[in-house]
């Protein structure tokens, strides 16, 4: 399974070229770009599994720091500041940590 099976490829192009440059990547913008905030419940939870990198059922700091490589394989890394605004964004128990009800809840807000 990949993303590209949820999201238009030419979508995801577009928000990478929209955050290319650092400092400019902004989740929700993100979201809506890509046509994920337009997903079903089910769908997001299969995109989650795509973005939890070591299947440990939760998004952490360093698989933020790939996250839109998850996209495409040549985008670029988040920087410490963007990883920092999408935790505080996504981890609403403080427990350092996105898990898919919380990610399924920032996509779709």
């Amino acid at each position: 399974m990949s993303i590209s099976d949820f999201l238009s490829p030419l979508d995801i192009a577009a928000a990478l070229q929209d955050c290319q440059a650092p400092g400019s990547f902004n989740h929700r913008k993100f979201f809506q770009l890509t046509g994920m905030s337009k997903k079903s419940s089910s769908q997001i939870k299969d995109i989650f599994q795509i973005l939890d990198r070591n299947q440990n059922g939760f998004i952490e700091e360093q698989e933020l720091l790939y996250f839109l490589q998850r996209f495409h394989p040549g985008a670029r890394l988040l920087t410490v500041t963007e990883i920092e605004k999408f935790m505080a964004a996504g981890d609403r128990d403080g427990d350092g940590k996105v898990r898919t009800e919380e990610f399924q809840e920032m996509v779709q807000s």
